[in-house]
């Protein structure tokens, strides 16, 4: 029960990070050590899975995936997005400097913790996939928008890259969705799902979602395993790189409303206009988060500590 009760508040944690623009769940998957665990949960729903499944035989199909792990996380993830999908988009939208300044004080303390947890590779040349992550991050992050045809292969196509983009560290899924100029039409089918022809559209994009991420879930399972170290570089660098969409201070270049809300298609970082009691408090509120995370960090860590002593 306790670990279950840990999952499910995992998942909260995540669910919270994916109502916020710019934040991946699969962040918090990362810095909370089960990103390994959600990437062979998701691995576990494979053919096997879906044929016993279109057989009706439930409880052989259930014993097939780690129903035990995904189930209170999914918990956890649905709860966050339904209880605090209304206060996230207050804080963001009355109180957006600090919001992101505790987000940014987190991630960047998260990725210090992930970066000192990384062995030392034999091979000096794995260092440099530490800049290249970050450079990619980065890049993903500054994409400019496009304009993409609605034809069924673009949405099936936009449905399997956006639940890619969900489970890596520092990429946000929906972000991309709004990159690939998917994100006003897909979200306005979910909301008359039976109006014109966008059950088809909405079918269209869960089928692209499921075919997405069990075959990427499954490829980086794998390369988990067999090139640990390589992808812990990556995917810290993913997250240093990804820190320059959730900078508190930054200037509107590009927007776009949907249904009445704004959403940022283009911006600029900037540093803040003047050292006044509103930057003193947000770079109070970046550094609380910052040393939360060290902190919880060195209470883990107490115990072993003690008993490493003892011995």
């Amino acid at each position: 029960m306790k670990s279950k009760i840990s999952l499910g508040l995992k998942g909260f944690a995540m669910g919270m990070a994916d109502i916020v623009p710019g934040v991946s769940g699969g962040t918090v998957a990362f810095i909370t050590n089960i990103y390994d665990e959600l990437l062979e949960a998701i691995a576990s729903v494979n053919k096997d899975f879906v044929r016993k499944l279109l057989k009706l035989e439930f409880k052989s199909a259930l014993e097939q995936v780690h129903y035990k792990f995904l189930i209170p996380l999914m918990v956890g993830i649905f709860s966050a997005l339904l209880l605090t999908s209304r206060l996230m988009h207050f804080l963001m939208s009355e109180y957006p400097i600090y919001t992101w300044s505790m987000f940014f004080g987190l991630i960047s303390a998260s990725a210090l913790y992930i970066a000192k947890h990384i062995e030392h590779p034999k091979n000096n040349l794995t260092y440099l996939l530490l800049p290249l992550g970050i450079t990619i991050g980065y890049a993903c992050v500054s994409l400019v928008p496009v304009t993409t045809p609605n034809a069924y292969p673009y949405i099936f196509g936009s449905g399997a890259i956006a639940i890619c983009a969900m489970i890596l560290p520092g990429i946000s899924g929906s972000f991309i969705l709004l990159i690939l100029g998917k994100y006003a039409f897909v979200t306005s089918a979910l909301k008359a799902p039976f109006d014109d022809n966008n059950i088809f559209v909405i079918m269209t994009f869960c089928a692209g979602c499921l075919t997405g991420i069990l075959s990427f879930s499954k490829l980086l399972n794998y390369l988990m395993h067999t090139h640990r170290n390589a992808m812990m570089f990556v995917l810290t660098g993913f997250i240093v790189g990804s820190l320059k969409k959730i900078w508190p201070w930054r200037e509107t270049l590009e927007s776009t409303v949907i249904r009445g809300k704004t959403y940022i298609l283009q911006e600029q970082n900037v540093l803040p206009e003047s050292f006044d009691q509103q930057t003193i408090l947000a770079l109070s509120i970046m550094f609380i988060g910052f040393f939360l995370v060290l902190g919880l960090e060195y209470i883990s860590n107490k115990p072993k500590r003690g008993v490493s002593s003892a011995g």
